[in-house]
């Protein structure tokens, strides 16, 4: 894989929350087009990557580089991740009382166009975006009045994720665990909506432990991570196998 190729770069990774190392040396090459999903038992620090690649402010890399298209993303805040194109979907959406979804994401969208050179987006184009997209995860209209996930189930709170990321259109999309807590019919619209967003200049990280959500988005590799550190990589198959037989065939060839 020619360096210039890579969208995101991880080379020898640490990073610590508090005095505690999670990440002991990471290493992963994401390219555009490509699905990357990442499982592992709990505790392998699988929401610690995706919480670093984020900028989350409680969490320090002690060594290695972490690029996005060339550029350092360690100084980075949060903020300027997100115009550079990295979309991070909670684990745990939080709710924002007061806040409509439709206000929410006009002032979302228009930051991002700001940081393009973009002047605002029209009422007429963003009424458009938002009917395009709420279509796309099965949304009621009447969830664009309805403040932040305030009051939201978890499948409303996921498809809400989906749908803020189908908005602002990132070029790389981190999804952790996009499918805890999810029934037959939300996994079903939040599998199928990431899956129709994905085009040959984005690519997406997915952070799961269950086969059942790649049944929806296949992912071009499946890495397993544990005790901070991939230890293993395949092809789609590979999480099936894991499905089957768990972790601890993979742990005992350690």
């Amino acid at each position: 894989m020619a360096d210039n190729d890579i969208m995101l770069d991880i080379r020898g990774l640490h990073a610590s929350v508090g005095d505690i190392e999670i990440l002991k040396g990471i290493d992963l090459q994401v390219k555009a087009g490509e699905v990357h999903a990442i499982m592992g038992p709990n505790g392998a620090g699988k929401s610690t990557l995706a919480a670093t690649l984020a900028g989350r402010d409680n969490i320090s890399v002690t060594q290695g580089s972490l690029t996005f298209d060339g550029e350092d993303l360690v100084p980075m805040t949060p903020e300027e991740r997100s115009w550079k194109g990295i979309f991070l979907g909670f684990q745990y959406p939080v709710e924002i009382p007061g806040l409509s979804n439709a206000n929410f994401m006009k002032a979302a969208v228009n930051e991002h166009r700001k940081q393009r050179g973009l002047g605002p987006v029209s009422a007429v184009e963003f009424l458009r975006m938002m009917k395009e997209k709420m279509a796309l995860v099965e949304m009621d209209s009447s969830f664009s009045s309805r403040a932040v996930n305030a009051g939201f189930s978890g499948g409303e709170k996921k498809r809400n994720e989906v749908f803020q990321m189908a908005m602002l259109d990132p070029r790389l999309s981190i999804l952790d665990e996009s499918d805890s807590g999810l029934d037959v019919d939300a996994l079903r619209i939040v599998g199928t909506g990431v899956d129709k967003l994905r085009r040959p200049d984005n690519a997406t990280i997915l952070i799961t432990h269950y086969q059942r959500l790649l049944d929806y988005i296949v992912p071009d590799f499946i890495h397993v991570l544990y005790k901070g550190r991939i230890v293993m990589t395949g092809g789609k198959e590979l999480a099936r196998e894991i499905e089957d037989r768990g972790y601890d065939w993979i742990i005992n060839t350690l």
